[in-house]
């Protein structure tokens, strides 16, 4: 039986590698994209993602390309289909956050359409081609259900004015998920929203303290950090098809952030 390939976006550090991790040790092939190649770097960047990947006896396949680029997207789509022929499990993980924080008051457009284009357009549109490829490989016949998953964020659904646009990009994200699970329900392709919390990445490295502070006061049921891993874990979950009757479920992996409580 033929390994299932997954594509992932951001795949060179933090919760991209965490996900290449996870579905490598389930024995998916894997494309894993980044803004740049440094095959001579193995300590850090997708190279180092593909030991650890090919360490599980499966194939990756590093591509370089800004998905918020149309002609860079087409190319990055061209050498994953041109390598294995199919995307089973698309996971759209790549995003920025914010050069600067500013006030909602203050926010500039050259950082709203900067965090827009990389967070939200390009997923929507590499999401949109990449949907439409997987309808063909249902019509002509799969073993596997294609997926499709977006790694957004609990800023999704939590204001935070210091950093607005980076929460209507999440915010966006996840509408796009649920439009995509309406449209691709009669092809049997389901799309999820995993919606990240406090996760111990380099893009959060620098709040370091301020969150330690918060999650020994209690902002979480769990008190400790997300990893990763964490949130690869879910992804595998979905990829397996553990979660195969919850199409356009958005699944929080954040520690118990979401639960309202009195």
């Amino acid at each position: 039986m033929r390994k299932p390939v997954a594509m992932i976006t951001g795949a060179s550090r933090g919760i991209g590698r965490g996900i290449a991790i996870e579905l490598a040790k389930h024995g998916y092939d894997i494309v894993g994209t980044a803004t740049r190649l440094t095959p001579e770097d193995r300590e850090k960047g997708l190279f180092e993602v593909k030991d650890r990947v090919e360490s599980y006896a499966v194939n990756f396949v590093p591509v370089a390309g800004d998905i918020s680029d149309p002609d860079a997207r087409k190319r990055v789509l061209h050498e994953a289909f041109s390598a294995f022929g199919r995307i089973d499990v698309l996971v759209n993980n790549a995003g920025v956050g914010l050069i600067k924080r500013l006030d909602i008051l203050e926010t500039t457009e050259e950082s709203y359409d900067r965090v827009m284009n990389i967070n939200l357009k390009g997923p929507f549109f590499l999401s949109q081609a990449v949907a439409n490829q997987m309808i063909r490989q249902v019509k002509q016949g799969t073993e596997y259900a294609p997926s499709i998953i977006f790694i957004t964020s609990i800023s999704s659904h939590t204001a935070s004015p210091s950093r607005a646009e980076y929460c209507v990009s999440k915010a966006g994200l996840s509408m796009t998920a649920q439009n995509l699970a309406v449209r691709l329900a009669e092809f049997g392709i389901n799309v999820y929203d995993i919606r990240p919390g406090i996760i111990s990445t380099d893009m959060t490295a620098a709040v370091t303290e301020k969150y330690d502070k918060l999650i020994e006061e209690g902002l979480l049921l769990q008190k400790r950090w997300g990893t990763p891993e964490d949130v690869g874990k879910a992804v595998a979950a979905i990829a397996e098809g553990y979660f195969e009757y919850a199409t356009g479920a958005v699944i929080e992996v954040g520690g118990g952030f979401g639960v309202l409580r009195l």
